[in-house]
């Protein structure tokens, strides 16, 4: 079969349309004997999440995030032609979350994302003013091979079923051929979603605390601080981070819980803030016990990290839980101005509680590409077909 052969078609990317439904089981303590050919319960059917539009899928839909994430860093080689790389990965991406891929082997797609970003070295061979276009710094407590520091192509994988993760990673690498290079890549899972507000829920990360509880969480708010409205190339874009830590959980686990909800700055079991009220309020940095202490510590986590002492916007966290190759945390954040991230870390990175129990072994950053749909393909006004 030739290579031609063995793809989808543009034919077949303009023509996909409806949706997959994943099959699913019901069962009871006492339930009858199961009907063949049932149709399987709407709760268990995840719903299918269009790759196409303003936005990429995969950062603020579907909501909450999918429990199951892979992640795949790779390199171009120098003289790859961008645009119909990313042309082709923006068609591969329709048709596998579409269902019609014959590379799914017959798995339904259910809520399948795949968000695509490319690293600073291609922003700036488009154009060095351009978001996107730094480079991630280095900080402190970082242990990273050189293989594992920087990226030119972001491939985030999310969905309820495992198995679609690395079936779908496979598609897409054998899509780009020999003009990338993997990098790294790594799964991650996250646990059951904890309500924080009136549609807001978060999960817990391996040191037992609720992550992901500040954020842009509305639509406004996305517009404000996450999504980037200019110049025409990037807009309706983002900018993401992506770091891998390793977690000392022997360390942390040996401290007593006031001892953990001091490096936070929150209480384990529900989220809220050590100086009062519920996971959703914002923390009183200027509360006091009786004898002047902060009920907030001066290091905690969410005083060190906290936006508006920092001055920054906020970030949309989107971070998965790793055992593989150690017990962490796949941090994801995206964000429209880098900064945002970089001063926040600069700012925990001088006496932040938490990081005394991280170690990152990777990190890059990526543009977040705008959305696509059939008319105009995945990156197309950054990288013109011809380049």
């Amino acid at each position: 079969m030739s290579r031609a052969d063995s793809h989808p078609s543009r034919r077949a990317f303009l023509g996909a349309t409806g949706a997959v439904a994943a099959t699913g089981l019901t069962a009871g303590c006492e339930s009858p004997a199961p009907k063949p050919n049932r149709p399987p319960s709407p709760a268990s059917t995840p719903q299918q999440v269009s790759a196409t539009g303003r936005h990429q899928a995969g950062v603020t839909l579907p909501q909450p995030a999918q429990p199951n994430l892979l992640a795949v860093v790779a390199d171009l080689g120098d003289a790859v032609a961008v645009g119909p790389l990313l042309a082709e990965l923006g068609q591969a991406v329709h048709t596998c979350t579409a269902g019609t891929d014959p590379r799914l082997l017959g798995l339904p797609p259910g809520d399948l994302t795949v968000t695509i970003g490319v690293g600073p070295r291609l922003v700036r061979r488009a154009d060095p003013s351009l978001p996107g276009a730094a480079d991630l710094p280095r900080f402190s407590r970082e242990r990273i091979a050189p293989q594992a520091r920087g990226g030119d192509l972001l491939l985030q994988i999310c969905a309820s079923d495992p198995l679609l993760l690395p079936v779908v990673a496979a598609a897409l690498l054998e899509q780009a051929g020999q003009r990338i290079r993997e990098r790294w890549r790594q799964s991650g899972r996250r646990g059951p979603n904890i309500p924080v507000a009136k549609d807001i829920s978060a999960p817990r990360n391996l040191l037992g605390f609720i992550d992901g509880i500040v954020g842009p969480h509305t639509a406004a708010e996305h517009q404000r601080h996450l999504w980037l409205t200019g110049p025409a190339p990037v807009a309706g874009g983002t900018i993401a981070v992506v770091r891998r830590m390793e977690l000392d959980l022997p360390r942390f686990t040996a401290l007593s819980v006031a001892e953990q909800e001091a490096v936070f700055g929150r209480r384990r079991a529900t989220g809220a803030p050590l100086s009062g009220g519920t996971a959703a309020w914002d923390p009183n940095l200027g509360a006091k016990t009786p004898d002047g202490r902060y009920l907030v510590p001066a290091d905690a986590h969410v005083r060190r990290a906290n936006p508006n002492v920092v001055g920054v916007g906020l970030m949309l966290r989107r971070s998965y839980s790793t055992d593989e190759p150690t017990p962490g945390l796949l941090f994801i954040s995206f964000q429209n101005d880098l900064r945002t991230f970089t001063n926040t870390l600069a700012r925990m990175d001088d006496s932040d509680a938490l990081l005394r129990f991280t170690t990152t072994t990777a990190g890059a950053t990526f543009l977040i590409l705008p959305g696509f749909d059939q008319q105009h393909p995945l990156g197309a006004k950054m990288f013109p077909r011809s380049r």
